[in-house]
């Protein structure tokens, strides 16, 4: 990893009101604006609709996404000034990530073990208790 580059995580809240091609454009051109000025996007997630905690701009719901890149530090000037500009975005917050943060992440991440494999049992099937009563039925 370059020394200029930091790793960076951001987390915005989009308009929920939008359709979801609508929501992966506004995901697409800030990953444009981080990929345009010498940074690298290396997780995306969408957290999806979800409730605000109070309104913000007269909207009760939003789209939350979480972005980590890494990237030299001018990158966030235009970034935010991209979030500023986009009446989409409701809020935004961006982070350092600090190394031991990671670091601890990933060992948090290797010891927990896989899932144990889960064995089909087999199912018995039963023969209905009222067998009289149920060839009636059919016959009628």
């Amino acid at each position: 990893m370059d020394s200029t580059k930091r790793l960076y995580e951001t987390t915005f809240i989009v308009n929920a009101s939008l359709d979801d091609p609508q929501v992966d454009a506004v995901i697409g051109r800030v990953q444009e604006i981080v990929s345009k000025n010498a940074g690298a996007v290396t997780a995306v997630n969408k957290w999806g609709r979800k409730r605000l905690a109070y309104p913000i701009n007269k909207k009760t719901n939003g789209f939350y996404v979480n972005m980590e890149f890494e990237a030299p530090g001018p990158v966030l000037s235009h970034l935010e000034r991209a979030f500023q500009l986009d009446e989409m975005v409701l809020r935004y917050l961006t982070i350092v990530l600090d190394r031991r943060a990671l670091k601890a992440r990933a060992a948090a991440v290797a010891a927990v073990p896989p899932p144990a494999p889960v064995e089909a049992t087999p199912v018995t099937t039963r023969e209905p208790l009222f067998k009289e009563q149920d060839d009636q039925k059919k016959s009628s």
